[in-house]
């Protein structure tokens, strides 16, 4: 049991992205066509994450062309060059599979609160404040 933890410790990486169930993510990775060697990205919502270490998987689902379509990745495959998110989700669920049954608007996901982006803007509210009372009190 220790030697399959030492392999899965060789071949795991540090994370690409903070992602969750439910977020929207854009996952770009490469696929070998003959000789030739592209990038390829593919954009869905994270309907489910599973397993964890080596083995750890997350499996993205899109409307293309009016057909549902699904695609698993292995989060720790040489081949995945990167992972954004695009938009955050608001779900209860951590298996997102009733989405297969759903059609247009019903299968939309709420939107999720971003607290990385909101809060730059503020701190650099904050300073601009504190720059203008300083600049105001060596007048006075």
């Amino acid at each position: 049991m220790e030697t399959i933890r030492e392999l899965e410790k060789e071949h795991t990486q540090p994370p690409k992205a903070d992602f969750r169930v439910g977020d929207t993510v854009r996952v770009e990775f490469k696929i070998i066509e003959g000789d030739r060697e592209r990038v390829q990205p593919f954009e869905g919502v994270v309907i489910a994450h599973r397993h964890s270490g080596s083995r750890e998987t997350i499996t993205l689902r899109r409307i293309a062309s009016g057909v549902g379509v699904e695609r698993t990745f292995p989060l720790h495959s040489p081949r995945i060059v990167s992972i954004k998110v695009t938009r955050r989700g608001r779900v209860r669920r951590s298996k997102l599979y009733y989405l297969r049954r759903k059609v247009g608007k019903s299968a939309k996901i709420r939107e999720g609160i971003q607290t990385q982006s909101k809060a730059k803007p503020k701190a650099e509210a904050e300073t601009k404040e504190k720059t203008e009372s300083e600049i105001s009190s060596e007048v006075k």
